[in-house]
């Protein structure tokens, strides 16, 4: 039987490095895990030793178009196909009111959320297409995104949550581009990582903000993933990692 073969960018730390090493402890698996500097991903280096048929640390930069074509050149030597993509890698929350946000933060926060996983799509599509199976793309996003749910959040992160709302838009749009295709956003719950951590100094209404481990959040996500089916009736859906469905 063939190995699913994955990719998960962001993968140097948090939730991205917990969801590739929960992949290498599966049977039957490779796991190509994405990193702006791949020399100082140590963990992820220890991965790849412990497990170098299952684990290849490749270099990717969010929203870089040659970084993206140079990791798939080696998943198309090393693999030949890809079955899961799962876009992770995200940028940080600015906490600024709308009316002083810089318009160089507004073009961050767009470039590596928006145009990261497009770039990402775009780069892996065709070997999507190889699949053995029916092929997944995955965006991880956030509540933030949520048009009903994420503008009553109780904070000025406009930068992160419209460029959110922005990634949900394309996840949706491929739904219906690409009919072979599973795609979807997919909130990882309220985690304990360094972007909620510096969230929560910033925005003295979440202080008390419960969060979930990293490990508990890529359960639930590969949990998500695993299971996932395209809907034609439905179309796509904002799903949380709990299985839940987030208003869009």
């Amino acid at each position: 039987m063939s190995p699913t073969v994955y990719i998960v960018s962001g993968a140097n730390r948090g939730i991205g490095l917990e969801l590739v090493t929960q992949l290498a402890a599966r049977e039957n698996v490779v796991v190509f895990a994405g990193a702006r500097n791949p020399s100082t991903a140590t963990a992820l280096r220890a991965l790849e030793s412990k497990s170098p048929s299952k684990v290849h640390v490749v270099k990717l930069t969010s929203a870089d178009e040659a970084d993206n074509k140079a990791a798939v050149a080696k998943i198309k030597q090393v693999a030949g196909r890809l079955d899961v993509v799962i876009a992770n890698a995200g940028s940080g929350i600015a906490v600024v009111p709308a009316e002083h946000v810089p318009l160089d933060v507004m073009r961050e926060a767009f470039e590596v959320n928006v145009l990261g996983p497009l770039v990402l799509f775009q780069a892996t599509y065709q070997l999507l297409k190889a699949s053995n199976d029916s092929p997944k793309f995955i965006v991880i996003s956030s509540t933030a995104g949520s048009l009903e749910a994420g503008t009553k959040f109780p904070g000025p992160v406009l930068p992160y949550g419209t460029s959110k709302a922005a990634v949900n838009y394309v996840a949706a749009k491929l739904h219906y581009e690409y009919p072979g295709l599973v795609v979807f956003p997919l909130h990882p719950g309220a985690v304990d990582t360094d972007l909620s951590v510096q969230g929560k100094k910033l925005l003295p209404a979440i202080a008390d903000l419960p969060l979930i481990t990293t490990e508990a959040s890529s359960r639930g996500i590969l949990r998500v993933v695993d299971a996932a089916k395209r809907d034609e009736e439905a179309g796509p859906k904002f799903l949380s990692y709990d299985g839940s469905v987030i208003p869009w």
